[in-house]
């Protein structure tokens, strides 16, 4: 399950997001957080972390550098 998730952000990433213009305020990007916080941390609180981040990336929230704690 944790592959087959990790491979649709890939293919988002791949396919999509060129399409769009750079809207992300962290480094990594949403996407790139979301996976590496899978990988670390399991499905559940990765993919949790990862719907915060995309909550917390709007005009009003933080930026820069943000890696998976």
């Amino acid at each position: 399950m944790k592959y087959l998730i990790v491979k649709f952000i890939q293919v988002y990433q791949i396919i999509l997001s060129p399409i769009s213009r750079p809207s992300c305020r962290y480094y990594p990007t949403c996407s790139q957080y979301t996976v590496e916080a899978i990988e670390k941390r399991g499905i559940v609180i990765g993919l949790l972390k990862g719907i915060w981040r995309i909550i917390r990336c709007n005009p009003f929230g933080g930026s820069g550098y943000d890696p998976v704690k």
